[in-house]
């Protein structure tokens, strides 16, 4: 199945919906985005505008959801809202990256890890 966004006039993703892989593709066994769009276009009106995006995130950085915007300059799509004050977006991965890096559970024992705003830390904690 194909997944495409549909974005408001700012770029802002308003839904994603699936569409069958039959739709997008030819007899050469490739697939077109511009038939899904042509295909939802058909279905919501010439004046939407909508982008493939890929659940496995093969492409377009990052799989897009509600509320996620679109960068049509570096053909991605990014999440919108910061997290926490203290992180700061990461334009080569439209997320938003902490000040210190997430650490990974020790000894391979189960473990939450949780971020510490006021501490600016990651809190660990057994399970």
């Amino acid at each position: 199945m194909a997944h495409f966004a549909e974005l408001d006039e700012n770029n802002i993703v308003k839904r994603v919906l699936v569409v069958d892989n039959a739709v997008i593709t030819r007899e050469d066994g490739k697939e077109y985005e511009e038939d899904g769009v042509n295909y939802l276009r058909g279905i919501f009106g010439s004046s939407t505008l909508w982008k493939q995006t890929s659940y496995n995130e093969n492409f377009r950085v990052n799989y897009a959801g509600k509320g996620m915007g679109y960068d049509s300059v570096n053909d991605m799509f990014y999440i919108t809202e910061c997290p926490f004050p203290s992180w700061t977006y990461n334009g080569e991965t439209g997320r938003h990256d902490p000040p210190v890096e997430r650490p990974i559970c020790p000894d391979d024992r189960p473990c939450k890890v949780d971020w510490n705003e006021s501490t600016e830390t990651w809190d660990v904690i057994d399970l």
